[in-house]
């Protein structure tokens, strides 16, 4: 890459899961007839049309990781699942008592924290409670982050019973000095065990998740990481940016010396260079961030124009309603966001009372309607237009001007009312919807935000 270009635009910005982003929902928030509102009008537009998506999300962990910026919970006391287990499905029950027709679910996916800290029984008990009062779409998805090691052979083929046919596990490096920094020292032979056992079974998408920018980090690491990779041939691979961002996430990102962390043309040669051997292998770039292999369904959602991108990052299911369960999780609903309390003691106290456990969220303009079509057209395809006078917003030509710049140093194509992002200037995508975000533009953010966008 031109390194006086990455010096140029590597500054904080969103990682666009969303638009508007989270600092910039309305501070007066949403009230709870207004997320029911737009929920209930946007499940009876799509619900037969296209389905659902849900995100479940398990937050506890027995150890904490010091790279990681998810709400979780830290404990070894596992007594604690059967109790989270029964109020997500409160919370489900919450939801379906709006409805006016079972729904159908396209997608789900378990996050955390630790999904597989949850013992087999309690993971199958959550998933039956769930289609207690749901059908599967024709065509669905089921998929969640296991831990190299502690996930057993058990829970994969009970959950692959349950309809589960992707896992994604959370790798970061294979290197002993960087694993004791970020506190997650996991041996190659527990990655290749969890890969074997899920391919047996008959897990159609395996996904490895890497990440660039951590403390010790080298070339030579990552590269040997990679070459790791390689030899289980994962049919992803998430190659994330490390998003040191400590004065957000608090003590658990600041476990080792920060000038052990890569700085910035450093840190982007990790990324070029492990891009590269990841292409050599076979993999192809989808996104930002993301790779697959030509066999694998997120290659063919973008070679069909049909992916997506929501708080669960690319997916290759695209639907208009997600319901986040759990404490921290986030729902949308198209016209409107809603984040769920970020603690377990509150979560639950608001479902127990029989209160959906909203404690933030966004009631979407016509204006940010419009921006967020462009803002996914970009993050999702490198291109987006506004021929169609529906596409176009107030003092839209203002923005475009923020990117003639960016125009000049070949980073975008403006032409014919289409804006392209060339593929070799991928790695600058999120600098160019930042053009766009009239939220942004208009206050600027006075203290750090975001991470790094380069």
């Amino acid at each position: 890459m031109n390194q006086s270009l990455v010096q140029k635009y590597n500054i904080p910005g969103p990682r666009y899961t969303s638009y508007p982003t989270v600092p910039y929902w309305n501070k007066e928030g949403i009230s709870i007839a207004d997320w029911k509102e737009t929920f209930q009008k946007s499940f009876s537009e799509s619900n037969q049309k296209e389905g659902i998506s849900i995100y479940i999300h398990l937050p506890f962990c027995e150890s904490l990781c010091t790279f990681c910026a998810c709400h979780k919970h830290i404990t070894k006391r596992h007594e604690v699942e059967e109790d989270y287990i029964d109020t997500l499905l409160k919370e489900w029950k919450l939801y379906n008592d709006l409805l006016l027709e079972q729904p159908i679910i396209k997608e789900i996916h378990l996050g955390g924290g630790t999904p597989t800290f949850f013992s087999s029984a309690n993971l199958e008990r959550l998933i039956n409670g769930i289609f207690k009062y749901a059908d599967k779409a024709e065509k669905y998805e089921f998929s969640f982050e296991g831990h190299p090691n502690n996930t057993t052979k058990e829970q994969l083929q009970n959950l692959y019973n349950l309809g589960f046919t992707r896992v994604s596990y959370g790798v970061q490096d294979y290197d002993e000095t960087v694993q004791k920094a970020i506190h997650r020292v996991q041996p190659f032979e527990n990655v290749e065990k969890v890969t074997r056992w899920a391919r047996e079974i008959g897990y159609t998408s395996i996904s490895h998740d890497l990440i660039f920018g951590l403390p010790h980090q080298n070339l030579e690491k990552v590269i040997a990481t990679i070459d790791k990779t390689k030899q289980l041939k994962p049919d992803r691979i998430a190659f994330y940016s490390y998003a040191h961002v400590p004065w957000i996430k608090g003590v658990g990102q600041r476990g080792f010396d920060e000038n052990d962390l890569p700085k910035d043309d450093e840190k982007r040669v990790l990324y070029e260079k492990g891009k590269q051997h990841l292409l050599d292998a076979g993999y192809v770039e989808i996104g930002m961030d993301h790779f697959a292999l030509p066999t694998d369904t997120l290659y063919k959602a973008i070679a069909n124009k049909t992916i997506h991108r929501n708080f669960m990052g690319y997916t290759a299911n695209k639907t208009q309603v997600m319901i986040g369960l759990g404490m921290s999780a986030i729902s949308d609903s198209w016209y409107a966001f809603a984040q769920n309390a970020k603690t377990v003691k509150e979560y639950t106290k608001l479902v127990n009372e029989g209160i959906i456990p909203i404690f933030r969220g966004h009631l979407l303009t016509d204006e940010d309607l419009v921006i967020r079509k462009h803002i996914l057209n970009i993050m999702c395809h490198f291109e987006t237009s506004w021929e169609d006078e529906k596409m176009q917003f107030e003092n839209m030509k203002k923005h475009l001007d923020l990117l003639q710049e960016m125009q000049a140093d070949g980073l975008v194509k403006i032409e014919n009312k289409t804006l392209t992002v060339p593929d070799e200037a991928r790695a600058y995508v999120r600098n160019v919807c930042m053009a766009f975000d009239v939220l942004l533009q208009r206050n600027k953010p006075k203290t750090k935000l975001f991470s790094m966008t380069i």
